[in-house]
């Protein structure tokens, strides 16, 4: 069932004692995973740059449609940025569930996949009353059109605390993040107009209620004020790493 929706990707339940599992960790390893596989290792079609193994790391190339792992052989597994690239998801995601007891999934929402949409991305996704819909862009018909992939994926990231306060307000605005114990509801290719109607179309004002609940001034406060601390823990963090 899914847990929780992490604030970032560092936010996560992960005890120190756990084997972590990363599938697709690409140009940038999560640094909890102690094992990081990869489908592709001679093209970037799918990711921004060469694969980096962090030290204390284990590469394998594989299919994360077909892990080369036991039932239950960690205690973790993190996906970010991977299952809207993958050709059946329904696979992908059962070995997931399979190879792990517990979990992370980051992907972009569907707000995030008009901010910064990739022709190497074919599935778009958004959550709703914790139930994870994917749709084939295209068969939706999804048309590509301003990209702004550099700025908000690269730079904003990297050089505005309002973007990264934001992230952390607005955690499942731009992304979709889950956290989960034995799996998650997801269905593919919805058919029930009602959940189809978010994908196609124009963004009604009277969604963000429901996707971003109001707060009041005081509640805005002092998420804004823990986003900061979290920020500054985690440059800190990174500070010290780099100098170690």
């Amino acid at each position: 069932m899914k847990t929780r929706n992490p604030k970032s990707k560092f936010d996560l339940k992960i005890k120190s004692s756990d084997r972590v599992l990363e599938v697709g960790g690409g140009h940038n390893p999560h640094p909890r995973a102690n094992v990081v596989v990869d489908k592709f290792v001679d093209s970037n079609f799918h990711r921004s740059g060469d694969i980096k193994v962090l030290k204390n790391q284990t590469f394998m190339q594989a299919d994360g449609e077909a892990l080369p792992f036991k039932d239950n052989e960690f205690d973790y597994i993190i996906c970010c940025q991977v299952l809207e690239h993958v050709e059946n998801p329904v696979k992908f995601l059962s070995e997931q569930f399979r190879v792990a007891k517990r979990g992370y999934l980051e992907t972009p929402s569907l707000i995030g996949e008009y901010l910064f949409p990739r022709i190497s991305h074919k599935w778009i996704l958004h959550e709703l009353d914790d139930v994870l819909y994917l749709l084939d862009k295209k068969k939706l018909g999804f048309t590509y059109g301003y990209d702004m992939t550099e700025l908000i994926q690269d730079f904003l990231p990297t050089h505005s605390i309002g973007f990264k306060i934001m992230e952390r307000t607005h955690p499942n605005m731009i992304t979709v993040r889950i956290e989960w114990e034995k799996d998650f509801k997801y269905v593919v290719e919805p058919e029930d107009p009602e959940i189809r109607k978010y994908f196609s179309g124009k963004w009604d004002i009277n969604w963000a209620d429901r996707f971003f609940p109001k707060k009041t001034m005081m509640q805005e406060f002092k998420d804004a004020s823990a986003a900061f601390a979290d920020i500054s823990k985690s440059v800190f963090k990174s500070k010290v790493l780099k100098k170690h």
